[in-house]
């Protein structure tokens, strides 16, 4: 799969009302950060959004987002050009896409905005759950049980939060896709801006280390791999692979 090293990513969460969409919940939360040549690059986007409905007791135990909360935050209309400009034409990250993306153009259908009623038009789209199923079949593939299997740091995710949840989404796709998001060539730890707590995908190079001794085998332990290489070579009927090759 192409890691989609110099295009422009989103990864993109939300958070809603409850569910599903067809029974006329909301998007109350978008949380966006950009991604480009693998690196969070500092721009996101991120409102919360009065729904002109309640959300139901499940969705607020998940999220903690209250019906009080949102009073007097902007409706999706006021905020619907914004995000479509964020978020047009880059390749959106998203865990289990069907049901953010269904949210999102519903929002869209909503204010008549037919033209972007299908964000997929506009933006391929990745869905990391399709790719944390395929790579680890039969094992849970929530956002926490991916930050842990990739030793991301979740602790301060005590309920979800669209913007909180993009920003480790980004970090368990790069894990996911490379393994890597940053690379230090520094001999010691003096450069690290991280106060010398290096995350696990970090790499390092060592300097100064002296190269390990060279041990030769002994005239007995030559004398008991030649016997092992005529003891294979006559229970398969001919010499091993290595002696032709040698």
């Amino acid at each position: 799969m192409e890691q989609q090293q110099d295009k422009r990513l989103i990864i993109l969460d939300t958070e809603t009302t409850g569910m599903p969409v067809t029974e006329g919940h909301r998007v109350i939360e978008i949380g966006c950060v950009e991604v480009i040549g693998r690196r969070l690059t500092g721009r996101h986007f991120h409102v919360y959004l009065q729904p002109d409905r309640e959300s139901d007791e499940g969705a607020i135990g998940v999220h903690g987002i209250t019906d009080a909360f949102l009073v007097g935050k902007p409706r999706f209309n006021e905020v619907a050009d914004e995000f479509f400009e964020f978020i047009q034409g880059a390749t959106l990250v998203i865990h289990n896409a069907a049901f953010d993306v269904g949210f999102i153009n519903n929002e869209f259908a909503l204010i008549r905005q037919p033209h972007r009623a299908d964000i997929s038009v506009h933006c391929p789209i990745l869905d990391t759950l399709m790719m944390a199923r395929s790579r680890h079949p039969g094992q849970r593939n929530s956002l926490d049980a991916l930050c842990k299997r990739y030793g991301i740091d979740n602790s301060g995710r005590d309920l979800h939060g669209a913007l909180l949840d993009a920003e480790l989404l980004a970090d368990v796709y790069l894990a996911m896709t490379g393994g890597q998001t940053s690379l230090s060539l520094a001999g010691n730890g003096s450069d690290n801006d991280d106060g010398g707590t290096a995350r696990p995908s970090e790499i390092r190079r060592v300097s100064g280390r002296q190269p390990g001794p060279v041990l030769l085998a002994t005239p007995a332990e030559l004398d008991a791999h030649a016997e092992r290489l005529a003891a294979i070579a006559k229970a398969a009927g001919g010499p091993a692979l290595w002696e032709s090759l040698g």
